[in-house]
């Protein structure tokens, strides 16, 4: 039986947003561009330490200014290159803002349910990436707000970042609000922590962890429109 949700409120990178991709194509164009020679074996020591750098901020150890130049600065470190992690870390975040490929079927599902119900993106993501990337993207259209954790100054799945993300979407009844997302330490367990319905996208279909009520779970973004009105 389909449920009714006034609000949707999707993650960006790796739900809507083809992250992986882009984040191979920038990473790249960064090297390119600062005439650094690029191993692909590269992106692997950069995904490493991003992702590390990532979940560190969710857990508030570090800040996006911070995490957004520290990465390279180990990177750099690790790879024995010589260059600037400042030049380019503004490099890559301006490549990257560029990227819009769409994960499959996100289109067609932002596109149909638009009208039906209010679409938000709820995404850890820094400022100038999000909007750059959002106002280039197909979807634009479609979404009614886009919340950063830069700017108001909390992470997903910290409660301060959802309570300012009811306050940016006019106070819903919790009840009216369903979170898709493809992390389950930010998205759907910050969804469960603060009461909110929850859909894990999970097209790698990997096993359900124990003890983490998740009210839905998808392998495609289409099989949503199979279950919310």
């Amino acid at each position: 039986m389909k449920k009714q949700y006034p609000w949707l409120w999707f993650d960006a990178d790796g739900t809507l947003f083809d992250y992986n991709r882009a984040e191979a194509t920038a990473i790249r164009k960064a090297f390119e561009l600062l005439r650094l020679q690029f191993a692909d074996e590269y992106l692997d020591v950069y995904r490493e330490i991003n992702q590390g750098l990532w979940q560190a901020l969710e857990r508030h150890e570090i800040k996006p200014d911070v995490l957004r130049v520290r990465r390279f600065e180990l990177l750099l470190e690790a790879l024995k290159l010589t260059g600037s992690p400042d030049e380019m870390s503004t490099v890559y975040v301006e490549q990257l803002g560029l990227c819009t490929e769409l994960m499959d079927g996100a289109y067609e599902v932002l596109q149909t349910l638009h009208g039906r119900c209010q679409i938000a993106i709820i995404t850890n993501g820094l400022q100038t990436v999000q909007r750059s990337r959002l106002e280039r993207s197909t979807i634009r259209g479609f979404v009614d707000e886009l919340i950063i954790s830069e700017e108001i100054g909390a992470a997903k799945p910290h409660a301060a970042y959802f309570d300012a993300a009811f306050a940016q979407t006019g106070h819903p009844r919790k009840s009216d609000v369903l979170i898709v997302g493809d992390s389950l330490t930010s998205d759907i367990q910050g969804g469960v922590d603060y009461g909110i319905d929850t859909c894990w996208y999970n097209p790698a279909g990997e096993p359900k962890p124990e003890g983490l009520p998740i009210t839905y779970e998808i392998g495609y973004l289409r099989e949503l429109l199979e279950m919310v009105e």
